[in-house]
């Protein structure tokens, strides 16, 4: 494991977070049939609050995706898809559809229920992304359902020193996200490191941060944790995340977020606080109910 002094040419005062936890993305089979790897999910609750879940699904053949994600019901939280590669085809109950393409991100707030599908398909042979579940606090778990569609060229770009970081929540060095609004004041970066480059992000006291990565390897926190591809670190505590690109330099996402602290009931795509509250959003599936559309 690399030491310390890699990062004694860094200047920054703040306490650096260090990693508590890497996990390897598990093989997981979704929708009709869909292929891909899920980083966290129901069985770290509530470790990574108030990010429920991050899958995976960059693929090489066709038949691990093309099944997709036929239509399916949410509420109480919030997705976060974005693509690296081809597109995902979405149409829903509020009758929203479009695609998702390369470089986009659709932050989808399910709220009080929306019923819709997600169908991934290539361009030019190639198709990959990741969707990332968001808690809703209790208070905003029936809010009304909305998107935020960005389109690739409206998420801006910082570049210096060997890095690229597309910043699509929050801020990064004076660039700021365009997705805004958000319960769980979130930072979403897409960070490209060339071999060695290191990196700094600021990130209040208190939050929840991860980087997973998709791409090359690197040295996390004050003590050189190296994370490899299809790996997600957990942080503790801090101010300062800091990485090294290794080698073959370093592809992640960085999220942090704060954490909510309330009880979770979840069960498939619905996520509540009580046993009681799923009861009546599978009740209302049944009875035909469970969109809240026009109230």
């Amino acid at each position: 494991m690399p030491s310390v002094d890699i990062w004694m040419n860094m200047t920054d005062e703040r306490e650096v977070i260090e990693v508590i936890e890497v996990l390897a993305a598990r093989p997981t089979v979704e929708g009709a049939g869909g292929r891909l790897r899920r980083a966290f999910s129901h069985a770290e609750v509530p470790r990574f609050d108030p990010f429920l879940m991050l899958d995976d699904f960059r693929a090489e053949r066709p038949s691990d995706y093309l099944a997709g994600f036929p239509y399916h019901p949410h509420r109480g939280m919030e997705t976060v898809t974005y693509m690296l590669e081809g597109i995902v085809a979405h149409d829903d109950s509020m009758g929203h559809h479009g695609a998702v393409g390369a470089g986009a991100v659709q932050w989808m707030t399910a709220g009080s229920g929306i019923v819709h599908q997600e169908m991934p398909r290539p361009v030019e042979g190639r198709m990959g992304g990741f969707q990332l579940w968001v808690n809703l606090p209790a208070e905003k778990k029936l809010m009304e359902p909305r998107y935020q569609e960005i389109e690739a060229g409206a998420i801006p770009i910082y570049r210096g020193d060997g890095a690229t970081v597309r910043v699509i929540a929050g801020e990064h060095v004076g660039v700021r996200g365009p997705v805004a609004g958000i319960v769980a004041e979130p930072t979403f970066l897409d960070v490209r490191l060339e071999a060695g480059t290191a990196f700094e992000h600021p990130t209040p006291s208190g939050q929840t941060t991860f980087a997973y990565v998709y791409g090359g390897d690197g040295a996390f926190g004050p003590d050189g944790t190296v994370v490899s591809d299809a790996h997600v670190a957990r942080f503790g505590d801090g101010q300062l995340v800091r990485a090294r690109a290794g080698e073959a330099g370093l592809r992640f996402l960085l999220a942090t977020g704060r954490p909510i602290g309330e009880p979770i009931a979840w069960r498939g795509p619905v996520v509540m606080n009580t046993e009681a509250e799923l009861a009546e959003a599978f009740r209302e599936l049944r009875d035909g109910t469970f969109v809240k559309k026009g109230e």
